[in-house]
C-alpha cells in the first residue's frame, strides 16, 4: 500500500492529509495560533469545588472554566502537590523531582474536597480541547510525549506498548529504560521504540527531561493563569502522531515548515530523510494531489460509495447517527439478504474511513440494512472490527442489536471535523441576488487594473474556478493573453478547485493573500436587500 502525507500550510491554518493508494483516509486541520490544544500545560488556579460531581472548575484563562475530575488528579497527586508547593512558595527553590520523597498514593475513591481548595495553584495539562459550550478538560498527571516514549513526572512505573509482541524486545527495552531514567519518573515505551538503540532512546529521554525542567522554571516565574509549555512546532506535533517510516513521500508547500519536518524526520528516521519534498508549484497542493475533490465528496450529510449505495451522517450533541442506504445499485445480488450483506460490508469500510477522516468521537450509532441471518450479522460485526483495527483512537464496538443497530464508542479528544461542502455565493454574499456571470470577466479585468496600476503589484497569481480558468484561456488570442499584453507578463491565472464558481483570490510573490474586496462589493447587495425589505414594508 502506497502511503503519502500532504501538508498544506496556509497563513491561518495547517492541513495534513494522509493518502493510502491516493485515497484520502485522514485529514487534520489546525489553526497556527491555536490555544488550549491537547498537551499544553498551564499554571492554573482552582476556582470552585463541586462535591456532587467530585470535580473542580479551574481557571486556565479560557472564557469557560476548565473541568478537573478527581480521577484525573493521578494516583501520585500527593507527591505532585508537595513538589508544586515547594517550588511555588520559594520561587528560587532548586527542588527537583529525583530529590523529593515519594508520598503514598491518594485514595481512588476519595473526595475532591479532601485534596483541593479554592484559590490553590495547580500545574495542569489539557487532555480534551474546548468542545461546543464546554471548557477544556484537565489532568494534573503531567506527561511529555516523544517519538519513542512518554515521560511521566512523579511516576515510578515502566509500561510498554501492547503492540510490542516479542518477549525479548520487551525485556531489553524495560532493562534499558530502567538503567537510564532518573528517580521518581515513570516512562511509557511506545511501539516505535522497538529495535531502537540506547543512544536514540537516551537522547530522547534527555530532551523530554529538559522540557520538564523548562516548564518548572516557567511556572516559578509565572502568575496563574499562564501557559507554561507548548510544543515548539504544532505541525511537528501533528506529524509525530501520524508519521510512519513506511511513508513513500511527504510533500510540503512551505519552506519553513519543510525545514522543520525535514529536521524532525532526519532525527527520528535518518534513512527516510529524502522522502520530504518541497512543493513549489503555483497550483494549490491539495488540487495537485486530488485532495480537494475528495474533501468535497467525502464531507457533508450524504456520502456515496460503491455501486450507488450511500450513508447519511447526522451529528447531535450526544451522539453521531449514521444511516446506511442501498440506493439505486447497479450491481445488485440475486436475493435481498445477500444484497443487504454486500451493501453493509461496503458501508462498514466507508464508515471506518469516515470516523478517522472526520475524527468523530463519543457514541456512534449505525443503522445498517436489516439482515435476517445471524451468521451475516456476525460477519458484519467481525468485518467492522477488522477495518477499525488500524484506527489509532481508542474504540469499542458492540455486535448488532435486535433492531439492527451497531453501537461504537470512540475516543473524543477534539471537536469533530465537519467541513461544510456547500458554498456561499461570492457574488451576492448570501443576499440572494447575483451580478450577471457574463460580466465576471469585466470584474476580473477591473481587479487586474487595480492591482497593476493602483497597488503597483507586478508579480502575483490570480486563482479562479477551473471553469473560469478554462474560459479565460480558450481561443487565440485568449482573454488571458490579451490581459498579459495589457498588464504585463508577470502574473498568472491558475485554476483552484476549492473556489466557488464566481470566486477568486490573489497571492503575491511571497504567497501572501491580497484583499481585493472593496466596500462597494459588499454594500451593493446589502443595499438591494434593504431596498427590497423597505418596499415590502410599504406594501404591507
Amino acid at each position: 500500500m502506497k502511503s503519502e502525507l500532504i501538508v498544506d500550510v496556509q497563513p491561518g491554518e495547517v492541513s495534513i492529509a494522509l493518502l493510502e493508494d491516493s485515497r484520502l483516509v485522514s485529514l487534520q486541520k489546525e489553526s497556527r495560533n491555536i490555544a488550549y490544544a491537547v498537551g499544553d500545560i498551564y499554571l492554573a488556579k482552582v476556582k470552585k469545588l463541586m462535591p456532587g460531581l467530585n470535580a473542580a472548575f479551574v481557571n486556565v484563562g479560557y472564557e469557560k472554566d476548565a473541568f478537573l475530575h478527581y480521577l484525573d488528579l493521578g494516583s501520585q497527586f500527593s507527591t505532585y502537590s508537595a513538589f508544586l508547593k515547594a517550588i511555588l512558595v520559594d520561587k528560587k527553590s532548586d527542588t527537583t523531582v529525583p530529590k523529593i520523597k515519594r508520598l503514598p498514593d491518594i485514595d481512588k475513591h476519595g473526595a475532591i474536597t479532601g485534596v483541593l481548595e479554592p484559590g490553590q495553584e495547580l500545574m495542569v495539562q489539557i487532555v480534551k480541547e474546548p468542545i461546543s459550550s464546554k471548557g477544556p478538560r484537565l489532568t494534573t498527571e503531567i506527561t511529555f510525549t516523544g517519538r519513542y516514549m512518554v515521560l511521566i513526572p512523579f511516576g515510578d512505573k515502566i509500561s510498554l506498548s501492547q503492540k510490542i509482541k516479542t518477549t525479548e524486545e520487551k525485556l531489553r527495552l524495560r532493562q534499558l529504560i530502567e538503567s537510564i531514567k532518573p528517580k521518581n519518573f515513570g516512562v511509557i515505551i511506545r511501539t516505535s521504540a522497538e529495535g531502537k538503540s540506547v543512544r536514540e532512546l537516551h537522547h530522547e529521554l534527555k530532551t523530554l527531561l529538559r522540557c520538564w525542567e523548562e516548564t518548572v522554571a516557567k511556572a516559578q516565574k509565572a502568575s496563574a493563569p499562564a501557559l507554561i509549555f507548548e510544543e515548539e512546532s504544532r505541525i511537528v506535533g501533528m506529524l509525530r502522531d501520524v508519521f510512519s517510516p513506511t511513508f513513500e513521500s511527504i510533500h510540503v508547500n512551505d519552506k519553513e515548515i519543510f525545514s522543520q519536518i525535514s529536521k524532525y524526520v532526519n532525527l527520528i528516521s535518518p534513512e527516510s530523510k529524502d522522502i520530504v519534498k518541497l512543493y513549489e508549484d503555483d497550483v494549490p497542493i491539495f488540487d495537485h494531489f486530488s485532495i480537494t475533490r475528495q474533501i468535497k465528496s467525502s464531507f457533508g450529510k450524504t456520502v456515496s460509495f460503491k455501486s450507488g449505495a450511500y450513508v447519511i451522517i447526522e451529528h447531535t450533541e450526544a451522539l453521531h447517527v449514521i444511516d446506511v442506504n442501498s440506493g439505486n445499485r447497479s450491481k445488485a445480488a440475486p436475493d435481498q439478504e445477500s444484497n443487504a450483506l454486500e451493501v453493509n460490508l461496503r458501508a462498514a469500510d466507508e464508515i471506518a474511513r469516515q470516523l478517522r477522516l472526520r475524527d468523530m468521537g463519543g457514541i456512534i450509532v449505525i443503522d445498517f440494512i436489516d439482515m435476517n441471518k445471524a451468521e451475516h450479522r456476525q460477519k458484519l460485526y467481525e468485518h467492522m472490527r477488522e477495518v477499525m483495527a488500524n484506527d489509532r483512537a481508542r474504540h469499542n464496538i458492540l455486535p448488532l442489536s435486535k433492531f439492527g443497530l451497531m453501537q461504537i464508542t470512540r475516543q473524543r479528544v477534539r471537536p469533530v471535523l465537519d467541513i461544510n461542502t456547500s458554498e456561499t455565493c461570492p457574488s451576492c454574499h448570501g443576499k440572494g441576488e447575483v451580478r450577471p456571470s457574463l460580466l465576471f470577466t469585466d470584474l476580473l479585468h477591473e481587479k487586474l487594473d487595480y492591482l497593476v496600476n493602483t497597488l503597483k503589484t507586478k508579480h502575483f497569481v490570480l486563482y479562479v474556478h477551473p471553469f473560469v480558468s478554462a474560459y479565460l484561456k480558450k481561443g487565440f488570442p485568449s482573454l488571458y493573453r490579451r490581459w498579459q499584453l495589457e498588464f504585463g507578463f508577470n502574473f498568472r491565472i491558475v485554476p483552484d478547485e476549492s473556489l466557488a464558481y464566481l470566486q477568486y483570490r490573489v497571492l503575491d510573490r511571497d504567497r501572501n493573500e491580497i484583499d481585493l474586496k472593496e466596500e462597494k462589493d459588499m454594500d451593493s447587495s446589502a443595499s438591494k436587500s434593504k431596498a427590497k425589505t423597505k418596499n415590502r414594508t410599504q406594501e404591507d
